[in-house]
């Protein structure tokens, strides 16, 4: 049996574990990372950045390699998969309070790896599965699968919806809100031809859209409720497929293209899951030395493109936190520790409310089938919409600094 010392210990080399790990490193402080594969998780194959999480990304210090590789996405247009019509185009670069919005839609294995490429060679432990944590006096014996135990002075638990510390402490289930998404990622030849455009389609009881990634590549989703019609697809990626094109046969010619180009391997489907908003009001995502981050603190649905934005503003928030706990003198350290962490949860505690319960609403407002929902939503809510995720991408997590 190993036994391993560590300052501080995340769980999950997912996007807000590298992130919170490659914050710490920025400040001075060393972590490790303990990852159950044996290599950098690729599931979800592309995610949407906006304004808040480019800036969190400028705090990390990666940001300008991403944009380099990624367009930037100008025009917003929304159409009505009742009508055909188009109910909304606004501008994605419009000015806002840091300036020109910015919205770009990332390869998930390229941020990964650019947050990965920054940290001190040995701070990820692949094939480290966690099975279970306890106390030893001020510190976390963390258990892993293969025997070996890490003894941490902090725990950080960036371990997704299925979260083991999450449950720990004393966080609910993510709940699942009724419906699921297929998600696919395609590389044409040659130029994919959507130019710098997020195309999204609402109504009929799904929601989809289509965001190209650089020039060639482009990601794909449609959000739907399961039915007879869909039982046993989410194993059949033909299925998938097809059950796509006949939900938007409405549409024009954009996302037709991309749905039959796309290659199995890069098509799948899962269901969508929340965190239910009055934990926020009831419980704490910090206790003692242990706290989380990411989607093990705050799963939400996909709807305002908020999942991996938040939890880069996470990491940076967190980093800042425990850098500060453990640079200050004049108190206990484990006290220290605690209260830091606990300034984390406070911080976070209203910004994981208002992101998860936005994203609920509006998810259920755009997929809507009901004749006064599609009327509302095509005539005025539309327009609304688009705002709303600028709006929403406004925040500023603020730089990687120890006061």
């Amino acid at each position: 049996m190993e036994m391993i010392d560590s300052e501080i210990v995340i769980v999950g080399a997912g996007i807000s574990g590298l992130a919170t790990s490659l914050g710490l490193h920025r400040l001075g402080v060393k972590s490790v990372v303990l990852e159950a594969s044996d290599q950098l998780r690729t599931t979800g194959f592309a995610l949407t950045i906006l304004g808040n999480a480019w800036r969190a990304l400028d705090a990390l210090g990666v940001s300008e390699p991403l944009r380099q590789r990624h367009v930037q996405l100008l025009e917003f247009v929304a159409t009505s998969l009742t009508s055909g019509q188009i109910t909304a185009e606004k501008p994605l670069n419009a000015p806002g309070k840091h300036g020109e919005q910015e919205i770009r839609c990332l390869n998930r294995t390229v941020l990964l790896e650019a947050l990965a490429k920054e940290l001190p060679p040995g701070t990820i432990r692949y094939s480290s599965k966690l099975v279970h944590f306890e106390d030893s006096g001020n510190y976390k014996l963390v258990h892993l699968a293969d025997g070996t135990i890490v003894k941490a002075k902090i725990l950080v638990g960036c371990d997704g919806v299925n979260s083991v510390v999450a449950k720990w402490l004393g966080l609910g289930k993510a709940a699942y809100t009724g419906r699921s998404a297929l998600r696919g990622f395609v590389s044409f030849e040659n130029e994919h031809g959507y130019g710098q455009k997020f195309l999204q389609y609402f109504g009929e009881g799904v929601r989809a859209g289509i965001l190209p990634c650089d020039e060639k590549s482009a990601y794909w989703f449609v959000t739907y409720s399961p039915s007879t019609e869909t039982a046993g697809m989410e194993q059949d990626p033909t299925r998938m497929k097809q059950y796509v094109t006949d939900k938007l046969r409405k549409i024009d010619e954009n996302m037709k293209p991309a749905i039959h180009n796309t290659s199995s391997e890069t098509v799948f489907s899962s269901p969508l899951r929340y965190r239910r908003p009055w934990e926020f009001l009831t419980r704490s995502i910090s206790k003692g030395n242990v706290c989380v981050a990411g989607d093990a603190f705050h799963p939400m649905t996909p709807d305002i493109g908020q999942g991996g934005c938040s939890a880069l503003e996470d990491a940076v928030v967190l980093a800042r936190c425990i850098a500060q706990a453990l640079s200050e003198t004049g108190m206990e350290e484990h006290k220290r520790i605690e209260m830091g962490l606990a300034k984390y949860a406070r911080e976070r505690k209203w910004r994981g409310f208002l992101l998860v319960s936005t994203a609920y609403v509006v998810g259920w407002v755009q997929v809507g089938n009901w004749k006064v929902t599609r009327f509302f939503r095509d005539k005025f809510l539309s327009p609304y919409l688009a705002d709303l995720l600028l709006k929403i991408s406004e925040f500023d997590c603020g730089k990687l600094t120890v006061l």
